[in-house]
């Protein structure tokens, strides 16, 4: 029994019209040479043609590895499903992924869905159970009252419904056949039991697998590292070789982009602050620096990508994790690591020096479970009725990844982003903050482009807590709407806060706190 074999061999099998799903987070644990092999089939023969693909989470990153871009051609895709897009500009090219250009061309159908959902309908179909319930989304861009997720005008189905069940709404996501699944593991042997010792996340991995069997299709894995059978004991292997068809070898697929190994990522060693990077001086780590005054040690702390994730990282530069202090605290994201120092930009999703490592589907399960007190996530646009979005603005379409999920779950929220974009520039000196120009972009505005999180009625009828920090000033969310809470030295309330706000605040304390000089000292 021997399940090796070439990438294009692995591809050969599938089908027209079928539904080809793959894991991948950002660029962590993505079989890129497999969708490459793929996409080349297709330029080589026309086939297969109109497939449906889902990415439970955005697979690649579009600059070091292009993940799901590799597969967005017109003829290949005809529709995707994914719960978060990647949207950077190539810095080789100059150009954004080609998935973005087929959105904007409405060359494809195109869907997002909340990571959360699409990590959790793949349990249904493995128990091959009618679909997905969850009151989670109610409200938000996913709720069919609104876009059920649509991001096409030719996204026609309703792959979303609203019902209601025991007198209550709530979403409901229809099961599908998954006809092939491309998973990736750090090791196999010959007979495709699959172990992770060379990864830093499992995410969809085995969901995925479990799922395509359920419907009797096939499933692909990529590995690092070929190791003989029996060579492993039972509890490293998280994946048993009845659930792989093919495994395909790889060993020279990277850990993440600009990461080929890295052991600090796996666990195991001591914590190391000398080899963390530290955030170069700007607006965001002025907000990374407020923002770390909100962590608390013991406190199960979650951190989305973006503005958000840097407080670790400013936390490590301010000396908090030293002399063992880490331990201290118990710090997530969406994709399961537990323990260590959450990363940002595109190392964000693994935590370097973990203790521990859920699956994708159990992490969320633990989210929904209301297991993160503390949740700190990024905001794209703040809206005069406390609607946040970060799901779409202007052009971009990056999806909710697991932001619905955590905002509806955690008891205290804190979003963390810059007051405009677009441009911003500042200057700091004894005197305090200073606005050299403005960013072209305001982001507390009338309405939202797209509501991802219904911030305000989670305080009003759920009793969460939440704050907006920005370089230049904190707000409190409330049932009245924002409170101005606090505002930088040197800062005019009136031109660099009011005047760049589409709408008033509903209140301004009294004498309002003035943040710490030591957050703009370069």
């Amino acid at each position: 029994m021997n399940k090796f074999c070439s990438a294009e061999t692995a591809v050969a099998a599938i089908k027209n019209g079928q539904t080809v799903a793959s894991v991948g987070v950002i660029g962590w644990i993505t079989p890129d040479l497999i969708l490459k092999s793929l996409a080349a089939r297709f330029s080589r023969e026309g086939s297969p043609r109109d497939l449906t693909f889902y990415f439970p989470c955005g697979t690649g990153d579009g600059v070091g590895i292009r993940g799901m871009d590799h597969v967005a051609i017109e003829g290949l895709m005809k529709r995707i499903v994914s719960g978060s897009y990647i949207n950077p500009v190539n810095p080789a090219t100059g150009k954004r992924p080609e998935l973005m250009r087929l959105i904007r061309e409405n060359a494809i159908e195109a869907y997002s869905w909340p990571i959360g959902a699409s990590m959790h309908w793949l349990r249904e179909v493995a128990r091959r159970s009618p679909g997905y319930l969850t009151e989670i989304g109610i409200g938000c861009y996913i709720d069919p009252d609104q876009t059920g997720g649509r991001l096409t005008a030719r996204s026609t189905d309703s792959l979303v419904e609203k019902i209601q069940f025991c007198g209550k709404p709530y979403l409901f996501y229809p099961t599908w056949k998954i006809d092939v699944a491309i998973i990736r593991a750090g090791e196999a042997d010959d007979a495709g039991n699959l172990s992770f010792e060379s990864e830093a996340l499992m995410s969809s991995s085995l969901a995925l697998a479990l799922a395509a069997k359920a419907c009797g299709g096939t499933v692909i894995a990529q590995v690092a590292h070929r190791v003989r059978r029996g060579s492993r004991r039972a509890q490293m292997v998280r994946i048993p070789g009845v659930l792989v068809d093919h495994v395909v070898l790889d060993p020279a697929q990277m850990m993440t982009t600009e990461v080929a190994h890295d052991a600090a990522y796996l666990g195991g060693q001591p914590f190391d602050s000398s080899k963390i990077p530290a955030v170069p001086f700007g607006p965001d780590k002025i907000i990374a620096r407020r923002a770390a005054q909100e962590i608390k040690p013991g406190v199960v702390s979650i951190f989305g990508f973006g503005a958000s994730s840097d407080t670790p990282l400013v936390m490590a530069e301010q000396g908090a994790f030293d002399n063992g202090k880490i331990e201290d605290y118990v710090f997530t994201t969406e994709h399961g690591p537990f323990g260590g120092l959450v990363m940002s930009n595109w190392q964000f999703s693994a935590n370097r020096h973990p203790e521990a490592l859920l699956d994708g589907v159990a992490q969320f399960d633990f989210i929904d479970g209301g297991n993160c007190e503390f949740a700190a996530l990024a905001f794209a646009q703040f809206d005069s009725s406390g609607n946040v979005n970060v799901s779409k603005f202007g052009s971009f379409n990056p999806g909710a990844g697991g932001f619905i999920d955590i905002a509806h779950n955690a008891r205290e929220l804190l979003f963390a982003g810059t007051f405009t974009t677009a441009g911003l520039q500042i200057d700091t000196d004894a005197n305090g903050l200073h606005i050299l120009k403005e960013g072209k972009v305001r982001k507390f505005v009338n309405t939202a482009e797209q509501i991802t999180y219904p911030v305000r009625d989670g305080v009003i009828n759920r009793g969460q807590r939440a704050r907006i920090v920005t370089e230049r000033a904190v707000f409190e969310v409330t049932a009245e709407g924002l409170v101005l809470t606090e505002i930088a030295r040197g800062v005019d309330v009136r031109a660099d806060i009011l005047d760049q706000m589409e709408f008033a605040p509903a209140r301004i304390v009294d004498r309002p706190k003035i943040m710490d000089d030591a957050f703009f000292a370069p």
